[in-house]
């Protein structure tokens, strides 16, 4: 008897070494993320520890941009650089030393600094994907971000200053078809059978061998006779106690079926609805208004809404998706394919539509995949959008930061210390130093009359306390590695999901307290 051929070695080495992240966001997740190319502004500790994060599992590509040199005090807190590379240029080591990690990505480094490749050749950045900056003063910062607005490059902006970190992601529009709900309801569509089901679930006889979805029907039908007319399924705690007890009532011993079904009264029923966050989808201004450039999640978005609204009575596409049952193999899988089939016909009849679209639209047809057609048709109860806002914004006067503010003084709580650390950001604008690098006592006093200037600018009269201001100057500029390590293993997970269009950002800050180990996520 001959042996089986031996599957192709690269194949079988690249699904081994990316085994476990695959099954988080799947073969096609992993392709986006091999294809994206993200450039790192400025090596520090926070950079390359969110550097790290995307080399490891196989990033396409990163270029780092640094125009200075090792130091000494570089040494102490960064394990990507080391003292063979002292005198050299900071992204030289950087990048020589992330490439170690894995050797499939690639890696290019620019010995220029963020404020000479602004003022000489801004359109440097536009060819990235994604670009992750840290320790950048005001000015900089403000100036980098509105560059990447203008050309809709995603920014993540890392802090991480002592035992304080924070992550701010810029972006224009996000959308996500595979958001991953973390209680996601199986679409069984009992209480309005399709057609091809209705006929299986009529014809086959209720065993304890058969699924539970058999069992429910069954007793579902059941109930629906004694119930006002129009009543599809149970609504609340006292119906559905019915439905349950009638199950029970015919259960014989030791039939698992009947008893997953039983358990499985309360998540049954109620799917296939459109939700507020798909409602806002399909009557979102991008999904009524077409054009050429419009991103084709929309145009599958309007076909996706006009075949819920005009061709299946107000429900979503079929996933064809199944939990896992106690019953024989055939049965199952008879089921199995009863909902995939339907969950084709309601894809194609979706993918027509959009081919029709993109006609109009005067498109290619091959602008949209059939693939990420059925793709979304799976995942339409959990399909998001995020806008995101300016960073630029939160340094103009903004209704968004009153709120934030509820005392007349701000404590030593994480608003404040986010307010602090810009304040930090303004310091190193305007004097040129680090603060408490040098002159611990006269730089907390210029840092609390820039902190006093920013909040008015800001319009709010609140005050950042002296033990925060102390605090910020106390460190003197420094990171802590744990700190920074913790912020950047954040800062890759949310880059990962930017670019594999999977799982939901943060919108748009995260703040962390090591000393109090507390954290948020405020929208500024």
């Amino acid at each position: 008897m001959s042996s089986p051929a031996p599957k192709s070695p690269e194949l079988s080495d690249k699904s081994r070494k990316y085994d476990r992240q695959i099954r988080l966001w799947g073969e096609h997740g992993q392709a986006l993320l091999e294809t994206a190319s993200v450039c790192l502004v400025n090596v520090t500790a926070v950079g390359c520890e969110t550097a790290k994060g995307l080399v490891l599992p196989g990033v396409g590509g990163f270029t780092v941009v640094d125009g200075n040199t090792v130091k000494e005090e570089d040494l102490g807190n960064n394990f990507f650089l080391d003292a063979s590379y002292l005198g050299k240029s900071k992204a030289l080591a950087c990048m020589q030393l992330l490439q170690e990690l894995n050797p499939d990505v690639n890696g290019d480094y620019v010995e220029e600094s963020a404020d000479y490749i602004l003022a000489n050749r801004p359109n440097f950045f536009d060819s990235f994907d994604l670009v992750v900056a840290s320790s950048l003063n005001e000015q900089t910062l403000l100036l980098l971000s509105e560059r990447l607005w203008e050309a809709d490059v995603p920014l993540l902006y890392c802090r991480s200053l002592g035992m304080l970190g924070t992550i701010r992601l810029q972006i224009r529009e996000h959308c996500i078809v595979e958001t991953h709900p973390d209680n996601r309801q199986f679409d069984l569509r009992l209480e309005q059978p399709f057609d091809a089901l209705k006929d299986h679930l009529n014809d086959t006889e209720v065993t304890s061998k058969v699924p539970w979805l058999l069992v429910m029907y069954k007793y579902l039908s059941l109930w629906q006779k004694n119930q006002e007319e129009g009543i599809p399924a149970p609504r609340n705690y006292k119906e559905k106690n019915q439905l349950r007890e009638s199950i029970r009532k015919a259960m014989a011993k030791d039939e698992e079926n009947y008893e997953e079904a039983i358990k499985a009264v309360n998540t049954t029923f109620g799917a296939g609805q459109i939700p507020s966050g798909l409602k806002a989808i399909f009557e979102d201004a991008s999904c009524e208004q077409l054009s050429k450039k419009s991103n084709p999640f929309w145009i599958m978005a309007k076909a996706l809404k006009h075949f819920v609204v005009q061709d299946n009575k107000g429900f979503l596409p079929l996933p064809g998706v199944l939990p896992d049952m106690t019953a024989n193999t055939d049965s199952y899988i008879t089921l199995q394919n009863i909902y995939r089939q339907q969950a084709l016909l309601d894809a194609d009849q979706v993918y027509e539509k959009c081919q029709d679209y993109l006609k109009q639209l005067g498109l290619p047809a091959d602008s949209i995949d059939e693939r990420n057609v059925r793709l979304l048709c799976r995942e339409a109860a959990g399909l998001s959008v995020v806008r995101g806002t300016r960073i630029a914004e939160e340094y103009e006067k903004s209704c968004r930061l009153v709120p934030l503010v509820e005392d007349n003084e701000l404590l030593g709580n994480l608003t404040a210390y986010n307010f602090a650390l810009r304040a930090y950001e303004r310091f190193l604008s305007e004097c040129g130093n680090i603060p408490g690098e040098c002159t611990v006592e006269q730089d907390i006093g210029r840092l609390k009359s820039i902190a006093g200037r920013m909040m008015s600018d800001l319009g709010m009269h609140a005050t950042i306390s002296d033990d925060v201001l102390h605090e910020i100057c106390r460190y003197g500029g420094a990171e802590m590695h744990a700190v920074s390590a913790f912020i950047g293993g954040c800062a890759a997970q949310e880059v990962i999901k930017v670019i594999t269009k999977q799982y939901k950002p943060i919108d748009n800050t995260f703040i962390y307290n090591a000393i109090t180990t507390e954290s948020v996520t405020l929208k500024l």
